[in-house]
């Protein structure tokens, strides 16, 4: 079982910067995919940024040019710098991993929240 744990957020007004991060633990396979989903009240959850393991990262056309996403492998952690933050950033942040070799995903950690204030 993965376990999933994440940190960082916080309060920031826009065009403020911040970090957060999630530990991964457990059996994640080789070759998987981590990345951050956020949820903003009343919407679904949508994707943030990805990055495979030793592949090219993808983001949300919202986020490009502000959000940077990297990893360490060795020690099975993922980070998003957050860059230039705006209201509609507002959200619930969720650490997301995937094993590519049985497409099994991670159960969601319970989230970091980030609000930026206008």
């Amino acid at each position: 079982q993965v376990q999933l744990v994440e940190s960082g957020g916080g309060l920031v007004q826009a065009g403020g910067s911040l970090r957060l991060s999630c530990a991964a633990s457990g059996s994640m396979g080789r070759i998987n995919v981590m990345g951050w989903y956020r949820q903003a009240p009343g919407k679904q959850r949508e994707l943030v940024a990805v990055i495979i393991s030793g592949g090219p990262a993808t983001y949300a056309d919202s986020v490009k040019g502000r959000f940077t996403i990297s990893r360490d492998n060795a020690k099975n952690t993922v980070s998003l710098q957050m860059n230039s933050l705006k209201p509609e950033d507002t959200g619930v942040y969720y650490c997301y991993l995937k094993r590519l070799d049985t497409g099994w995903a991670a159960p969601w950690g319970q989230g970091t929240q980030v609000t930026v204030s206008s």
